[in-house]
């Protein structure tokens, strides 16, 4: 159930030039989420809609999000200071559902690298991640991925870390290797589509988490519909996690 808080800022990290990573005293809101789900913030000033940001881990009762700087409201919200309280709606959405048995594959593309460290953490011992970025400048959330007992192998589009090339191939190596019992995928839509056809070839399921710009966060205002499964459905009330098989990527 979505709950209402003002959330306190407890901790700030500025991880590259333009994302952060905030941990907020978020109460219930924190252990009640799951991974792949998201939170809703109120970014002040004349932003009259919320800014939808993916949980990337819990801990007790701190939630933290990372966030990349795009428009005024993530802008607004770059400038917060630890002490702050941030009007936030939360958990929101439909998460990842984590296989209980078998090697999971998690394959992140920029700043959906962030709720896959969620995802990784619930699968304790099973779970490894691709992760890919364009460049060193922007690589994010590999230590924390290692220190978490996860093995990450990084790609970045230019060759400056890591492997050259898209996440997608690597994926591929690894999905061709074996062994893997699903894939959980969160980034822009061409990386998911790669991944998706990657995982189809492969015969390993896959849960893509989609990225759509959004509006009132709960269902009500349609404007982050997509069509999965012959249907248009809400990334933020029916998603944002769906079954790859199911997307239509054409649409």
């Amino acid at each position: 159930m979505a709950i209402g808080r003002l959330c306190e800022i407890a901790e700030i990290e500025r991880l590259t030039e333009d994302i952060y990573s905030f941990r907020l005293d978020a109460g219930p809101m924190a252990r009640e989420a799951v991974p792949g789900q998201f939170v809703h913030i109120k970014c002040g000033g004349r932003q009259l809609l919320r800014r939808p940001i993916s949980i990337c881990e819990t801990e007790g009762d701190l939630l933290r999000i990372v966030f990349q700087v795009r428009g005024t409201g993530t802008e607004w919200l770059s400038g917060r200071r630890t002490g702050e309280r941030l009007d936030v709606l939360g958990p929101l959405g439909t998460g990842f559902r984590i296989p209980a048995e078998g090697k999971i594959l998690l394959a992140g593309g920029g700043i959906g690298s962030a709720p896959l460290l969620f995802a990784g953490k619930n699968a304790p011992g099973r779970a490894e991640a691709v992760l890919g970025f364009r460049d060193s400048a922007g690589v994010i959330l590999t230590e924390d991925f290692a220190r978490a007992g996860i093995p990450v192998r990084a790609a970045t589009e230019d060759g400056s870390f890591g492997t050259a090339g898209r996440v997608d191939l690597p994926a591929w190596e690894r999905l061709a290797a074996g062994d893997c019992s699903a894939v959980l995928a969160c980034g822009p839509t061409p990386m998911l589509r790669a991944v998706a056809r990657a995982a189809a070839r492969a015969k390993v399921p896959c849960q893509v988490s989609l990225e759509e710009r959004m509006g009132c966060g709960i269902g009500a205002c349609l404007t982050c519909s997509c069509k999965v499964n012959g249907h248009y459905l809400r990334v933020c009330k029916d998603g944002p996690v769906f079954d790859a098989g199911e997307v239509d990527w054409d649409a």
